[in-house]
């Protein structure tokens, strides 16, 4: 019997994130927190660890302190057995000068790969909220011959336009005719016309074709140096390039409702509709699925707690997460996700919101459709998201659909 193929995990954690502004202005898009307790990049790490994978280096480069910290103290590894989940900034080990795109950031970390010396090398994005298996892709990439793997996603056709796009041979559904990007008309797919397959964004290649692969891309001036838009079309030129039908991943304790949840959570819209996703009776993406954890930073902190204010008003909590060490006293709470140590007083009102570790809402205060950033305090009586003027007189963010972002560290008046 032949040993497995030994397989390394790179996750791309370098991007800047400037549509998820402000909650980037101070942090990597990966570091950005999600769902109460976690990061985004935990559920990469995640669904690699699941996937037994235990050789997993992370690549970061834009305002990277509390990522690297984060992972740092959250994600240890036994070395007996030489598993790790290491961050590794831009080395600038080609010059000086930072990574140009994601094959780019491969290119200057060959190293990695060099001393390692895997077989095959998985190469998936940071800032995706989705469970996958892993070892089905890798599986169904060996089996293929494929040198490049490319894992896809089904999307409404009519919704092609915001996606990269794989279309595939029509006499083999495995393999990429061709990568188009955002394509405004594509062909559907042979057993489901309506459908694409959108590009996830992670990738399997055999690890000699990718070297060669980001080396030849780093000697054109004019590429972009990035992996979809540059490498997996490289491989689709050499008919070198196959796909994975997401469709096919089955993930342990998943059910129909969820089990084919992806979003890309790039922009504050689906950031925030990620977050309305958690919190129904039956959950769209299920944080409660114990076959397939989501792992992150075990919190040192008591359990929420929820009581009458000093004048026994009481409160309640509708349809909404709450954090270890949160207190809400007398606060009405709805279709909402509350980070951890958050205080809320008595009268105080918490409506389609997302807030982040240590906020303090005062008495009587009101927040609706809003994103509430580290450290954000609100005075007795202060709203945010009721008066769409006055948030923009006190520079928040407001998305075009009406979502109001509060910055780390704002103190909001009445």
């Amino acid at each position: 019997m032949s040993a497995p193929p030994k397989v390394f995990g790179i996750i791309l954690a370098g991007g800047e994130g400037k549509r998820l502004m402000p909650l980037t202005a101070d942090r990597a898009k990966p570091a950005v927190p999600f769902g109460g307790q976690y990061r985004l990049i935990d559920f990469a790490i995640s669904n690699l660890i699941n996937s037994s994978l235990r050789q997993i280096v992370v690549l970061t480069q834009y305002k990277s302190h509390s990522l690297d910290r984060h992972i740092s103290t959250t994600w240890r590894m036994s070395p007996m057995l030489n598993s790790y989940v290491a961050s590794v900034p831009a080395q600038q080990r080609l010059g000086k000068r930072w990574f140009s795109g994601s094959a780019d950031a491969i290119l200057q970390s060959l190293n990695l790969i060099g001393d390692e010396k895997p077989d095959i090398v998985i190469v998936i994005g940071a800032d995706h909220v989705y469970r996958m298996d892993f070892q089905q892709m890798l599986e169904a990439h060996i089996a293929s011959g494929a040198r490049a793997t490319v894992a896809g996603i089904r999307q409404p056709r009519s919704i092609s336009h915001q996606f990269g796009v794989i279309d595939v041979e029509r006499d083999d559904p495995t393999r990429i005719r061709e990568f188009i990007e955002k394509p405004p008309n594509p062909t559907g797919l042979p057993d489901s016309p309506d459908e694409v397959l959108a590009s996830m964004g992670n990738y399997i290649f055999d690890t000699d074709a990718l070297i060669e692969a980001v080396t030849s891309d780093g000697e054109v001036p004019t590429s972009n140096h990035d992996m979809g838009g540059d490498i997996i079309p490289y491989f689709v030129d050499r008919g070198e390039a196959g796909v994975y039908d997401f469709k096919r991943n089955e993930v342990p304790g998943s059910n129909d409702r969820d089990r084919d949840y992806w979003r890309d959570v790039g922009t504050i819209e689906s950031y925030f509709d990620a977050h309305q996703d958690l919190i129904s009776t039956l959950p769209i993406f299920n944080l409660y699925n114990s076959d397939w954890p989501i792992h992150s930073q075990a919190l040192n902190s008591p359990p929420a707690k929820f009581v009458r204010d000093r004048v026994g008003r009481i409160g309640n909590a509708i349809d909404s997460i709450v954090s270890l060490g949160s207190v809400l006293s007398g606060t009405h709470l709805e279709r909402s996700v509350v980070g951890p140590w958050t205080l809320a007083g008595g009268g105080a009102t918490i409506t389609d919101s997302v807030l982040f570790d240590n906020v303090r809402v005062g008495v009587g205060a009101r927040v609706h459709k809003a994103i509430l950033d580290k450290n954000v305090v609100l005075d007795d009586g202060a709203t945010v998201g009721v008066d769409r003027e006055l948030d923009l007189s006190r520079g928040f963010t407001i998305s075009d659909t009406g979502i109001t972002i509060v910055g780390k560290n704002v103190h909001v008046t009445r």
